[in-house]
């Protein structure tokens, strides 16, 4: 398990290239019959890689979940990137196909992770954060999700943006979760940026190719860096950081988050010409 301490917003203005990568871009979540698990101490969210071909594989819990087994006091959420899977939790067999989701409510006990097709590995992205109530787990499907049409092709920033772990669509404890794609010509993730002091929040990028690269803004509005984001690769941005990015072509990224509150429009927006 790679293990991230939180920093100081003060901070990060004195970071190489090599710190910030350091702290928060997560890279090769995705390897053969291995669970690639990253902690971080903001808000406790754990994000993993779960990529099995010849044997299910099984997250398991320990010294950083206190003694516990992994999801007796968390939820996750589940997305299949790639590939078609099975994930079995509390007796029941979930199949998820690429943009689908499923929510593992807290106490769903021993969850494994296996391919339909070995020849075809599926890849799971999983995010996980404390829970203090158990809620039923639940399959959400692509087509389930709440679709938003956002952006606009003057902007390069047409995308559609689908809430699958959200109020809208079902309930959790406190983890949001949900897909977002750009679409032809577009690179823009999100213009104008925001920040959200209430919560911090991870992106996973993906649909890049090998030869594709999102720059990924953080910082503080008045003095912002960027990380050089590949394929399959997560950023933790803290609740103090901005977030927004643009791509060398059209991409996608799952975001995750949680807090207190889960109202989607919840966030400080930042003027472009505030930006620095």
């Amino acid at each position: 398990m790679d293990i991230r301490y939180s920093t100081h917003a003060g901070d990060y203005p004195s970071y190489d290239t090599a710190t910030l990568r350091a702290r928060y871009l997560v890279e090769g979540m995705f390897q053969p019959d291995q669970i690639r698990m990253t902690y971080c101490h903001d808000d406790r969210m754990v994000l993993a890689g779960l990529c099995p071909v010849s044997r299910p594989l099984v997250p398991e819990g320990g010294k950083m979940f206190g003694g516990l087994g992994f999801f007796d006091r968390r939820e996750a959420g589940v997305f299949a990137i790639e590939g078609r899977g099975t994930v079995t939790a509390g007796g029941r067999v979930y199949e998820l196909a690429p943009g689908d989701c499923v929510y593992l409510g807290m106490g769903s006990g021993e969850v494994s992770f296996a391919s339909l097709d070995p020849a075809s590995p599926a890849k799971f992205y999983l995010v996980s954060v404390p829970a203090h109530r158990a809620l039923p787990s639940r399959l959400i499907r692509r087509a389930d999700a709440r679709l938003l049409e956002l952006g606009s092709v003057k902007d390069a920033n047409r995308r559609q943006l689908r809430q699958y772990l959200h109020p809208d669509v079902i309930e959790t404890c406190q983890l949001c979760m949900g897909l977002t794609e750009l679409q032809e010509g577009s690179v823009w993730n999100t213009y104008p940026c925001h920040t959200h002091e209430r919560r911090m929040e991870a992106y996973l990028y993906f649909g890049l190719g090998a030869d594709g690269r999102v720059f990924h803004c953080m910082g503080r509005p008045d003095e912002t860096r960027h990380l050089v984001v590949a394929n399959e690769q997560a950023v933790i941005s803290p609740s103090w950081s901005v977030h927004m990015g643009a791509g060398t072509r059209n991409y996608a990224f799952i975001w995750a988050m949680a807090g207190e509150n889960q109202e989607f429009t919840d966030m400080d927006m930042v003027a472009p010409q505030d930006l620095r």
